[in-house]
């Protein structure tokens, strides 16, 4: 079937629609009416379906980016401290004091062990039951402080502020 056939058809059906016959006999006001409300409609449509979520899309954008701005800044205000802090000398740590140093301040914070794994000398495995995330920032601030390093830190969420944890802690260097 050609393309000129196609059309021909679809020109016919057309001819034939009930929808344009009925069309055909209403009175030229009644179209300009219903024309109008139909591009009033498609109007709105356009609106909701297109302009109104890419309006809301950008306030989200713009919130995350002042988000981001704010956070930046931040970053940027403590960067001296950071620098100060890196370097100041800790207090070292023994490798084989550390399993007892952490079980110990673990206790202090008021944080349960669930298992403790050593990986050799002076590094450890460790996982903690779900305590909130403040309590658990202190007891990281505590470990640093006395010559701990945090290799790597797992942390899920697990209830309203609640975190369980899961680090590899070595002696700081």
């Amino acid at each position: 079937m050609s393309m000129s056939q196609a059309s021909k058809g679809f020109t016919a059906q057309l001819e034939n629609s009930l929808l344009l016959q009925r069309w055909r006999t209403l009175a030229p006001r009644e179209q300009l009416s219903l024309a109008s409300l139909g591009g009033f409609l498609l109007l709105v449509l356009l609106y909701l379906a297109l302009w109104q979520p890419a309006q809301q899309r950008l306030l989200a954008a713009r919130a995350a980016f002042e988000t981001q701005r704010e956070l930046n800044a931040y970053l940027h205000s403590q960067a001296p401290l950071a620098r100060n802090l890196a370097s100041t000398p800790q207090s070292r740590v023994e490798p084989a004091r550390l399993q007892g140093l952490v079980t110990a301040s673990a206790t202090t914070q008021g944080l349960t062990i669930e298992r403790l794994d050593s990986d050799g000398e002076g590094v450890l495995q460790v996982s903690v039951q779900a305590a909130p995330f403040a309590q658990l920032l202190r007891w990281f601030a505590a470990l640093q402080e006395q010559g701990v390093q945090i290799a790597e830190a797992g942390l899920d969420r697990s209830g309203d502020n609640q975190v369980a944890a899961r680090l590899s802690l070595r002696v700081a260097q």
